[in-house]
């Protein structure tokens, strides 16, 4: 199945349109949105062209969401150490938005791979600040250290009338078949599982139940802790993106079929009109009463 990628397509290619075009004074002002409602703005103008002004809008925290300065927890200690001096965070950021970011291409590195690399991470903003605090506790897990937080639940920031949480755990790993070893357990249930016993009401309210993962330290250990956290944070997006897809492949099937259904017809229409020319084409001949006498006659 296809992954989604953690970068924005559109934000990177303005990004590299941009670090191309440095020395031509270009001014723009663009918004877009994303899935799961998250708004960028990117603004340039022509007295810096070297100065990139980029604001994000989050989807509308959860009440019990741990939130500083209008971001999850965890989330300037993530920009800092992902883009060190090339961005400056703006305090307050524009209005309208939880983010302001102040990208100066001038001091991008002049390797063209690491250079590459760190623009799709600029690109990738959304999988940093709202993977902070994800990120945080998942860390912890790998270091084996969040059995000390066993009796906490915390609330992350995933998407407008949804609900996600995390609930440190300790668990014995019990052995399973080798094919199964690298995918996380995945549960569904229509109603709360116990995990989410005392959390508010208005969050557990959802119509479609709840799906619920066990993550062990394996599924975190080094570079899988960067696509664990992508994947936890757009596991729904994921799967109305194949739920979409699943349905334009029927609504194809479908139309392939009616369509060989009408070339059916279509094919068994001359026959039946040339069944009717033939009987059209019949001629019958009038016999007068004096004729059928000498006939009969003879």
């Amino acid at each position: 199945m296809i992954l989604l990628q953690s970068h924005s397509r559109f934000l990177l290619q303005t990004l590299l349109n941009r670090v191309q075009n440095l020395e031509k004074g270009v001014e723009f002002d663009n918004h877009w949105v994303e899935f799961d409602d998250v708004r960028y703005h990117i603004q340039v103008s022509l007295k810096n062209p070297h100065i990139l002004l980029l604001s994000v809008s989050l989807p509308t925290p959860p009440p019990e969401a741990i939130f500083f300065g209008g971001l999850p927890s965890g989330a300037i200690e993530a920009i800092k150490a992902a883009y060190g001096v090339i961005v400056q965070i703006l305090d307050p950021p524009r209005d309208g938005f939880n983010l302001t970011l102040k990208l100066n291409l001038s001091k991008l590195p002049p390797d063209e791979g690491y250079k590459h690399a760190l623009l799709v991470k600029i690109a990738s903003i959304r999988e940093t600040v709202l993977g902070a605090p994800l990120r945080v506790i998942l860390k912890q897990l790998a270091a084996r250290t969040a059995a000390s937080n066993m009796d906490r639940r915390f609330a992350i920031v995933h998407r407008p009338n949804e609900s996600f949480f995390l609930v440190p755990q300790e668990f014995v790993e019990a052995r399973r078949t080798a094919g199964l070893n690298n995918a996380p357990s995945c549960m569904w249930s229509p109603s709360p599982p116990l995990e989410l016993k005392g959390a508010p009401a208005e969050t557990l309210s959802a119509n479609a139940g709840f799906v619920t993962f066990v993550i062990y330290p394996r599924h975190v250990e080094g570079k899988r802790l960067d696509r664990t956290v992508w994947s936890l944070s757009t596991f729904h997006a994921y799967v109305s993106y194949h739920v979409k897809c699943s349905e334009g492949f029927m609504h194809t099937r479908m139309r392939r079929r009616v369509e060989s259904l009408i070339q059916a017809l279509d094919r068994a229409k001359p026959e039946l009109e040339k069944s009717k020319k033939t009987m059209l084409s019949r001629s019958f001949k009038r016999m007068s009463l004096k004729e059928g006498r000498i006939n009969s006659d003879s």
